[in-house]
């Protein structure tokens, strides 16, 4: 593809997250709009009828197995194998935040986790924030909007009204905040690259979060 070196050194990383989260987005779709599962149009539903050590259909434990298999390696790949970018600490800490959401949900048969499915449609398909993807007013609707309106809601509101005494409540809760201010976090490199490009001090479309020659050095 005649590629620059610094581009072809990214092209494997690009390439897999493209490959996954297009088999993941499509099997959101699939769980979302193409089953009996009302979780988009109705995410309190999660919690209706919610019982300790409850069954988990199997399309859900596929999900399950899905997520958790990926972020389990993303740590590892964050870490030791992608490029080094400014917000690769935040990256490292969304991975363990998401990756502790979904396997003790999962193992505590509670419905935290399946609420993710609601904001998966925020698909990235060149990685967490590469330009111009990232500019996709998706990112910022289903992430910033969609995400508090339907899953921040059912959780911290509904889970409470369908299950009183609903265990775990204040941690899982917790995580999900957390997982709203690194959306944010990531929001405000989106208008800091729109900004540069408006003013003019960005010639070529760069990721805002990746170092320059001689900071790259120094680190």
């Amino acid at each position: 593809c005649n590629l620059q070196p610094k581009d072809a050194a990214k092209m494997p990383e690009s390439a897999w997250k493209l490959l996954f989260y297009t088999l993941s987005w499509s099997y959101g779709i699939y769980l979302l709009f193409f089953t009996d599962y009302p979780f988009f149009y109705d995410p309190p539903s999660v919690f209706y009828d919610w019982k300790k050590g409850m069954d988990v259909p199997t399309d859900i434990a596929i999900a399950y197995l899905l997520q958790c298999s990926f972020y389990g390696h993303s740590i590892y790949a964050t870490a030791y194998m992608d490029t080094w970018r400014k917000d690769s600490v935040v990256m490292l800490l969304h991975h363990v935040v998401t990756l502790t959401l979904i396997a003790f949900s999962y193992a505590f048969r509670l419905c935290w986790g399946k609420l993710r499915w609601v904001s998966c449609l925020s698909w990235d398909p060149c990685g967490p924030l590469n330009p111009p993807c990232s500019l996709c007013p998706g990112r910022f609707w289903f992430r910033l909007y969609w995400f508090p309106l339907k899953v921040l809601y059912a959780t911290c509101y509904s889970s409470l009204q369908s299950v009183p005494n609903i265990p775990f409540y204040f941690f899982f809760n917790a995580l999900l905040l957390v997982l709203t201010l690194m959306n944010i976090y990531w929001f405000l490199y989106i208008v800091l690259f729109v900004a540069k490009v408006l003013m003019g001090q960005m010639q070529e479309v760069n990721d805002v979060r990746e170092y320059d020659v001689e900071d790259s050095k120094k680190t």
